[in-house]
């Protein structure tokens, strides 16, 4: 566990990245608790053009899911929404949710989980 009580940079070339079966990748940013109490976890993910998406899953955290680049498409529950570059999309705890790229290239973004079953 990191204990997150100083101010610290997070390099993008010091992430080692993760290959998904489905042809994504992932890079972990941090794990850690932050002074005020709260566990979170950031990572960066690309999806690849015409790439499976994961399924429909339930969360027991709180989610923002930041678009750098491409074109998401978010399914909340049995709502969907589109975003592009600068998109954040927020999953509140217990939302059945999925979020697959629509775009021509890849889909590039972060995600801040906070709280509940974060582990840190």
């Amino acid at each position: 566990m990191d204990e997150m009580a100083s101010s610290k940079v997070f390099r993008f070339a010091d992430m080692p990245v993760r290959k998904m079966a489905n042809g994504g990748e992932s890079r972990d940013v941090m794990h850690g608790t932050l002074p005020t109490g709260e566990v979170v976890a950031v990572h960066e993910s690309v999806q690849t053009a015409g790439m499976t998406p994961n399924p429909k899953h339930r969360i027991d955290h709180s989610e923002f899911l930041l678009v750098q680049e491409g074109t998401m498409e978010f399914n909340f529950e049995e709502h969907t929404e589109r975003g592009g570059p600068g998109t954040i999309f927020y999953v509140a705890k217990g939302t059945n949710h999925s979020a697959r790229n629509i775009g021509d290239g890849p889909a590039k973004y972060f995600v801040v989980a906070i709280g509940g079953d974060v582990k840190a």
